[in-house]
């Protein structure tokens, strides 16, 4: 029995595990097609079509192509959701579809709706300004400008479910802020507050913050190489990936499968530098998470890195995690390499990929790589998928601001249960 579950199992009445996973991406929509993806270590890049890109040299990105709102989107009008808000409606339908999960039960559910963003709707906002404010006031669409307040992430995912005893929150802690809303389903399931909780990221493309970046010389020409010595700054992305979980005695009566156990995590900010990571406030975050989990560094078999493919990130990151693991560093891999920065999204998918890791027994890649930075020093699996016997993950969310969230995940032991 690994120390994680002795702990939890002891100390908390409230096992909390997680039953339904829901993902639109760059490289799969849906859980078994975003696994696959994530095994074959497919490329989202492409070049971006979601705003005008003319007068910028750099133009890939990992944009949702074929994704069709309206197989998801059934008990509200579709043209009063903004894009972030159709990818997290429709995430949090597969979670509920792929936990087997009738929605008559959570209806009569107390549930909670968790949702972390970056942006909000600024794919909305760019419209707005960029055609009907522009073009004068006559040219106003008052639908559009009601698409864009950012709670509509989380109520939308309430209202198109009919849940009536809810609480619907939006995160805005930047491109953490996916394991921050996983934090606050985490303990909500856990000290019996709720009985379901949808929770993870949803962002959209947008012009503005993809400027941005641009501005600060961050977005690569073409691919995304995290840890690699010739690494040259991210691809924006956009996407959801929205988790389910309930109590182990529900999963447990329901007949439930089990994708993976959640437990623990831990948070901080360090409020050091608008964008710069700071060292120290990272592995704090990591022995926080560790401690709450009741892990011990030894226990981690590999860590889904924040892993932006930009110069300060990954050394930083790095070397954060050898202040936490010391020499013998779990294997550490980056999914942005495939699906690109998503934003307040990205570790949504994160916790989703390690929970499928999990479950399918393989370390996924860090793609595009050529050759290891000498000055981040990890594992990060290049290229190709290896096998493993996944028990124990720590996933990573690391933001602007010093918002830092990390999330460990576990291996469900039913033997146990």
């Amino acid at each position: 029995m690994c120390a994680a579950v002795k702990q939890r199992s002891d100390k908390m009445s409230q096992r909390v595990v997680l039953t339904g996973c829901g993902v639109v991406s760059s490289i799969g929509t849906g859980a078994e097609e975003f696994g696959a993806a994530l095994r074959a270590g497919r490329s989202g890049a492409r070049p971006i079509t979601a705003f005008a890109t003319e007068g910028f040299e750099r133009t890939n990105g990992c944009e949702v192509v074929g994704f069709d709102p309206a197989r998801w989107v059934r008990n509200q009008p579709l043209r009063e959701l903004g894009r972030a808000s159709q990818f997290a409606v429709a995430a949090a339908r597969m979670a509920v579809e792929d936990a087997g999960l009738d929605v008559e039960v959570l209806q009569r559910s107390r549930t909670l709706v968790s949702v972390g963003t970056t942006d909000g709707e600024s794919h909305d906002l760019d419209r707005l300004v960029q055609t009907d404010i522009a073009q004068g006031p006559e040219h106003f669409d008052p639908v559009l400008a009601a698409r864009v307040p950012a709670g509509r992430l989380s109520a939308g995912i309430a209202r198109e479910l009919g849940l009536v005893d809810v609480e619907a929150v939006t995160i805005p802690t930047a491109c953490a802020a996916g394991n921050y809303a996983i934090g606050y389903g985490f303990d909500a399931v856990r000290a019996g507050e709720v009985d379901f909780a949808f929770c993870g990221g949803a962002d959209a493309m947008c012009r503005k913050t993809f400027a941005g970046f641009y501005r600060v010389g961050t977005i690569a020409p073409d691919r995304c190489q995290p840890f690699d010595s010739d690494r040259k700054g991210i691809l924006t992305g956009e996407g959801a990936g929205i988790l389910l979980l309930e109590s182990l005695e529900s999963a447990l009566a329901r007949g439930a499968r089990i994708y993976a156990e959640l437990l623990g995590y831990g948070l901080n900010c360090d409020a050091f530098h608008q964008v710069a990571p700071n060292e120290g406030s990272v592995a704090e975050a990591m022995r926080l998470a560790l401690e709450n989990a009741g892990v011990q560094p030894h226990e981690v078999d590999f860590i889904s890195a924040h892993g932006t493919g930009t110069k300060a990130n990954d050394v930083t990151e790095a070397r954060a995690i050898r202040r936490v693991f010391g020499d013998h560093t779990p294997r550490t891999i980056s999914i942005k390499s495939m699906l690109g920065h998503t934003m307040g999204a990205a570790s949504g998918l994160g916790a989703i990929a390690c929970a499928l890791a999990i479950v399918n027994r393989m370390i996924p890649p860090t793609i595009n790589h050529v050759k290891t930075d000498p000055e981040c020093d990890v594992d990060c699996v290049p290229n190709n998928a290896i096998e493993a016997d996944v028990r124990i993950v720590q996933n990573n969310g690391l933001a602007f601001g010093g918002n830092n969230a990390v999330v460990i995940l576990g291996k469900y032991e039913e033997a146990l249960a």
